[in-house]
């Protein structure tokens, strides 16, 4: 076993137990003030046992009574706070290997892209924009873009992953991490961020929950359970005046224990670790969340924009023909297919060059001929002969835009690329000066259970577009054959932003992916954006989530994950709310039986008498919390659906199981108790 794999087993140890001494311990420490009043629900609750000590220091109870309520209010916050510390005790866990990836790094910086040696400093002593030279067999100090060379990288340190990975200068795929290490070649790296805010240190901090901000359903849940709290508790302070009427006198232990199981101390006690667990959710499936806010806006996406090329297809499209137009010999369309792809480092152009080297052309490199790399507004590449030729290739409408004053054959092109583009592969159009030459036909595949899934976000009201540059005949086939609802063909970085603020402005949620700099405006525009770890710093400081496996379809997941999250609080807090009223049932007649003998009437789970019924009630509401730490953690299971159906299913399971089950456990619990201590 590795050691990274090492680390994610312990870390699923961690919080799969629920006796993790560290977490115990920290549970404690939470029961102080500066900790206690950030959860305003558990910390009446606290102040309630300390009422409730007191009262029975002074004789206002009997004993025996006095000290089980108090014990059992205490336990009640004691795992309220220890599912919170389990929560962050997973998180630490994964911030303790974090730590191990950046210590004492040292760094070969540069004075300039001419400097051959280098100087070695503390990776701590780098600047941003500071230059660094990493050789094989190193560790990389600190995060950067790659400005020269490229090499393979192991950043199983970070994604837990040990298979290499491929980083190049000049491409997407030019960011690194401070803590990764370089296996091959020689990469000089501009620093992009200070010691102390790399991406690690981020990752630490969010995963140790240090920067965890509350998120705006949970903000308002909160108000909520205040409000709820405050009104629970008027409603209390005033019971000893109605009592005085009646000529009963109520004791602060009786007032109390009726505070505690009429506000709902089960959800306010879980609250902060269902928010935690679902940012560790996040991290377990390899994607860093900046906030937990963009893990819950996640569940509320409605309309996903996905690009084509390596998120709905593999990415990697080969040339697989060439389509000469009449006139023009296959030779002449391979040999100036091939001329224009010697630079390209793209896999396109690399798979022309291999395609018609297969076919018989021989590689010659032209002497002093000028490259013309591929630019995604013009959408064009190619080169400039030292004999005054210009040889491009790209898509039809821009090499029809350089070729329109000779338009003698512009009617056979068309007919060629409609059908390359019929069969749901890519043209690419060749041009010599100004006559086109032929079609370079480029195939993608579908990326395998593509379709399924778009099935699953349709049945669960999420509305799918897919953006690609190809012309509209080639999207059209990939998106019937993909399943996705819309398309947008022929698409320019700055389409991407007019459809998310179109989204936007109709009420919609937009999440989107990308790993350029060319994506970094339209991922901070959109409500989620994923960015990949292997694509640009841009792209990754713009985004709100980054996915350790660059994985574009890993939008699919962060949507569950997001609605998972949604799920579980509202899973939860209707529980809480209904085992509420077998409380009322249980406490109400035990402090009015004596003087209105018609309360008998509620004591409808015949509880054997008024002590016990308390007592039951309060270690009913005690015991339901640490039972209910697994399923906070864990979350509830997600299946795709209708907001009616989960709304139905959550209201059956959680809403009228949590009304039964505390009847029949308080029942039991009242029968043990009235045997052993008769009550």
């Amino acid at each position: 076993m590795t050691p990274q794999h090492s680390k994610k087993a312990s870390v699923a140890a961690t919080g799969s137990t629920l006796w993790d001494l560290e977490a115990w311990k920290n549970a404690w420490v939470k029961l102080l003030p500066q900790h206690a009043y950030k959860n305003p629900v558990m910390a009446i609750v606290w102040l309630g046992t300390l009422i409730s000590l007191v009262s029975t220091l002074m004789g206002q109870a009997e004993a025996l009574f006095g000290s089980m309520v108090t014990i059992i209010l205490f336990l009640t916050v004691l795992f309220a706070n220890y599912a919170e510390a389990i929560a962050e005790a997973k998180g630490r866990g994964q911030a303790a290997s974090l730590k191990q990836a950046r210590q004492n790094l040292t760094a070969r910086r540069l004075s300039s892209m001419q400097d051959s040696t280098g100087t070695e400093v503390a990776a701590t002593a780098l600047l941003i924009n500071d230059l660094i030279e990493v050789r094989a067999g190193e560790l990389i100090p600190a995060d950067g873009e790659i400005i020269e060379g490229c090499a393979t990288i192991n950043e199983a340190a970070v994604t837990g992953e040990s298979a290499p990975v491929l980083r190049e200068a000049g491409t997407d795929r030019s960011g690194v991490i401070g803590g990764t290490k370089v296996l091959t070649d020689r990469i000089v790296v501009q620093v992009t961020a200070d010691s102390g805010n790399s991406f690690l240190d981020r990752m630490i901090a969010l995963v140790e929950g240090a920067n965890r901000q509350k998120t705006p359903n949970e903000i308002a849940l909160g108000i909520l359970l205040m409000v709820m709290t405050l009104t629970f508790l008027m409603v209390v302070l005033s019971l000893p005046f109605i009592a005085g009427f009646l000529g009963i006198k109520v004791s602060p232990i009786i007032l109390v224990a009726l505070l505690v199981c009429l506000i709902p101390t089960t959800i306010g006690g879980l609250l902060p670790a269902i928010g935690i667990a679902g940012m560790n959710r996040a991290l377990k499936a390899n994607i860093i969340a900046k906030s937990g806010k963009a893990v819950e806006v996640a569940g509320d996406v409605d309309v996903l924009l996905l690009d084509k090329t390596g998120t709905i297809t593999y990415g990697d499209r080969q040339a697989t023909a060439f389509h000469p137009l009449i006139g023009v010999t296959e030779t002449e369309l391979r040999q100036a297919a091939l001329l224009t792809s010697l630079a390209d480092p793209t896999p396109e152009g690399k798979s022309i060059v291999a395609l018609a080297k297969e076919l018989g052309e021989k590689v010659v490199e032209p002497e002093h001929a000028e490259f013309i790399a591929f630019n995604a507004s013009t959408r064009i590449s190619g080169i400039n002969l030292q004999d005054g030729q210009q040889i491009r290739k790209g898509a039809i409408d821009a090499i029809l835009k350089i070729t329109e004053k000779n338009g003698n054959n512009h009617a056979e092109l068309k007919a060629r690329v409609e059908q390359v583009a019929s069969k749901g592969a890519t043209p690419l159009v060749v041009a010599r000066d100004e006559h086109v030459l032929g079609v370079i036909e480029l195939s993608d595949v579908i990326k395998q259970g593509i379709k399924e899934k778009f099935a699953r976000l349709r049945e669960m009201g999420i509305k799918t577009v897919m953006i690609t540059g190809d012309n509209p005949l080639t999207a059209a086939a990939i998106a019937a054959e993909a399943g996705v609802d819309d398309y947008i063909a022929e698409a320019k970085p700055e389409d991407k932003i007019a459809c998310i603020r179109r989204e936007q402005e109709q009420g919609h949620l937009v999440a989107m992916v990308g790993d350029g700099t060319n994506d970094a405006p339209a991922l901070a525009q959109a409500d989620i954006g994923l960015a990949m770890n292997s694509g640009t710093q841009a792209a990754k400081e713009a985004g709100n989530m980054v996915d350790l496996d660059s994985d574009p379809t890993k939008l699919l997941a962060v949507v569950e994950i997001g609605k998972q999250q949604l799920i579980t609080r509202g899973a939860l807090t209707t529980f809480s709310l209904a085992n509420d009223i077998s409380k009322y049932f249980a406490i109400l007649p035990a402090l009015f039986v004596v003087a209105l003998p018609q309360m008998q009437v509620l004591n409808v789970m015949r509880l054997s008498s008024s002590e016990s019924a308390i007592l039951s009630a309060l270690i009913f509401n005690a015991i339901i919390i640490p039972m209910l730490i697994p399923l906070a953690l864990r979350g509830v299971k997600f299946r795709p659906s209708t907001s009616t159906q989960l709304l139905r299913r959550n209201m059956m399971i959680y809403g009228v199981g949590g009304v039964i089950l505390p009847f029949i456990a308080i029942k039991i619990i009242d029968v043990i108790i009235s045997a052993v201590f008769q009550l």
